[in-house]
């Protein structure tokens, strides 16, 4: 088993929102500086509530012997992006390579001790690029909140 606001044109570089319609000079901005809100942070705060959120799904499986297979594709998908934002600088909303899989886990079509195992997989690959990734250890607040202020006076 293998398991693993209309601002922009149509354009492919934007994969959070595949069909836009315009890019504003401001969005375009926004656009082109949106790795400068992604930092090492992200490990604490995807890793942090995925597993709090595994060890749920382990209580329903001791309590009820059942898991929510939706809720345990969902909590992929978070490390999935992460890993992918702390290898690459680039955050991945979109998870076409690892859809199909992902999909099956939703239909429950694999025991769990097999979706363990690959979660437990991804744990170790996110902590290995913890280790190794290049983001600053927090997002560029001095630059965000100077681009907010000036997009609030440009929408005045």
């Amino acid at each position: 088993m293998r398991l693993h606001t209309p601002l922009v044109e149509h354009a492919p570089l934007v994969e959070h929102a595949p069909l836009v319609e315009h890019a504003t000079p401001l969005a375009q901005e926004l656009l082109a500086a949106r790795q400068g809100f992604l930092s090492k942070l992200i490990y604490q705060t995807y890793n942090g509530y995925v597993m709090s959120q595994f060890k749920k799904l382990e209580q329903d499986l001791r309590a009820r012997g059942e898991i929510k297979w939706k809720h345990a594709m969902h909590l992929m998908r978070p490390m999935l992006s992460g890993i992918s934002a702390l290898r690459e600088g680039e955050l991945r909303v979109r998870l076409d390579e690892e859809r199909d899989a992902l999909l099956t886990i939703k239909r429950g079509e694999h025991p769990w001790p097999d979706v363990n195992a690959w979660r437990l997989r991804l744990h170790k690959g996110f902590d290995e690029a913890f280790a190794s990734t290049h983001l600053p250890e927090r997002p560029d607040h001095s630059w965000a909140n100077e681009f907010l202020l000036k997009a609030r006076r440009e929408m005045v």
